[in-house]
């Protein structure tokens, strides 16, 4: 069964303005899917499959006069060659909606796309399924703590009990995962084996993919967390600089953001560091063992998967927009003063707390203060994000923001 994605609205805007477009994520998250849905009546080759890969690599002059477009082409980034040759064909024919790629390694793609391609490709991101997918909500805006937004998303506000919240977190995000025979641990089991075999061989020579996995096992445990590579450099038994390359293999593989904070000249004292999550908390969840819904509620890094969950979901609620790089920020000074997330708009910060409680606190939004010593900028509306069912004043004008209103 296929769940309606919201990338679909930015798929028909963008198709229209770029000869190409690529659409960029991570393996599984339904790329192929959603472009056989809204795409079915144009040509499709995989460069999984071995024969069209050769074809490609071998004979990439002739490729698309065998295939011409309208074309659909999935995992582009095996075939980098191909890429000339699309913007040959962009700059001849001079027609929109043309081209339409994917690919899970966002890295080594956009360069190749910024080498043959600018100016003429469009490019999405697109994540797992968000919760507002999984409801079939409608709604699709960005997320953003104003009353206008809320006034909007309160008229399609699904209702989502306290157990399916924590199922969905230790379940994941990935579209299989929804499918009415899904194995959890098998599914898991089989990506992490299928990404080490695939994308990680594609974009390092990994000697220990043992040790590969025990990083990426250390990485799941400090979801949430501001990263520290010589903290996980140490836990795994590797250099600062390998980890540092491992890292950059997540991050191009699309399964780990790095929040960047937010400083200026005047912020001298916060930390520079980003905060480091994993995008999907099933995958996550797998890595570090929490093997049911219940222990991972219950368990102590609980705080950090909420906080990791809520995390991607806003980052989807841009993505889906088109948005590929949204205006989030976190701030954390030396003083131990720390805001989760800090959202950006036409020079106004609207912060925001999250807390896996339902019952959250004046005291839990002491820290938006600081803003207020912040010069350059407007200190917008904020709140903070949690498990209360009802959307609700806490402070003033920052709100108590139930999960279902993201």
């Amino acid at each position: 069964m296929y769940i309606k994605r919201h990338l679909e609205d930015a798929l028909q805007k963008i198709e229209k303005m770029f000869p190409a477009v690529l659409i960029s994520g991570p393996r599984q998250v339904g790329k192929t899917t959603l472009l056989a849905e809204v795409k079915r009546e144009i040509a499709y080759v995989s460069l999984d499959e071995p024969i069209m890969l050769r074809n490609a690599l071998e004979e990439a002059g002739s490729f698309f006069q065998q295939t011409p477009p309208p074309i659909v082409v999935d995992e582009i980034q095996y075939a980098p060659g191909l890429f000339p040759y699309i913007k040959l064909i962009a700059d001849k024919e001079r027609k929109k909606g043309q081209f339409f790629l994917t690919g899970s390694q966002q890295f080594q793609m956009m360069k190749n796309v910024s080498d043959s391609l600018a100016g003429r490709i469009g490019i999405l991101n697109l994540l797992g399924l968000s919760l507002r997918e999984i409801y079939s909500v409608v709604f699709n805006a960005p997320f953003l703590p104003i009353s206008d937004y809320f006034a909007k998303r309160k008229q399609h506000a699904a209702e989502i009990s306290y157990h399916d919240v924590w199922r969905i977190i230790h379940k994941g995000c990935m579209p299989a995962m929804y499918a009415e025979d899904a194995d959890w641990q098998m599914f898991y089991s089989s990506y992490t084996r299928t990404y080490i075999a695939r994308d990680v061989r594609e974009l390092t020579q990994i000697g220990d993919e043992i040790k590969f996995l025990n990083f990426m096992t250390v990485v799941a445990s400090k979801t949430s967390q501001v990263l520290n590579f010589a903290s996980i450099a140490r836990d795994v038994g590797i250099s600062q600089p390998t980890a540092e390359r491992w890292m950059s293999v997540l991050r191009a593989s699309n399964l780990v953001y790095l929040l960047p904070p937010y400083y200026n000249n005047i912020t001298k004292r916060t930390i520079k560091a980003p905060k480091l999550y994993f995008l999907d908390t099933g995958l996550a969840a797998y890595l570090t063992r929490w093997l049911t819904p219940e222990v991972l509620e219950k368990g102590a890094m609980s705080g950090a998967f909420f906080e990791t969950f809520v995390i991607a979901e806003i980052i989807k609620s841009y993505y889906n927009t088109g948005i590929t790089d949204p205006p989030l920020y976190y701030y954390r000074d030396k003083e131990g003063r720390e805001i989760d997330l800090l959202l950006m708009q036409d020079g106004t910060l609207y912060p925001i707390e999250i807390k896996k409680s339902a019952n959250p606190s004046k005291s839990d939004i002491t820290a938006f203060g600081v803003l207020d010593t912040l010069s350059e900028v407007t200190r917008g509306t904020g709140g903070v994000i949690c498990l209360y069912d009802t959307l609700a004043v806490l402070k003033g004008d920052d709100m108590i923001i139930p999960l279902k209103f993201i």
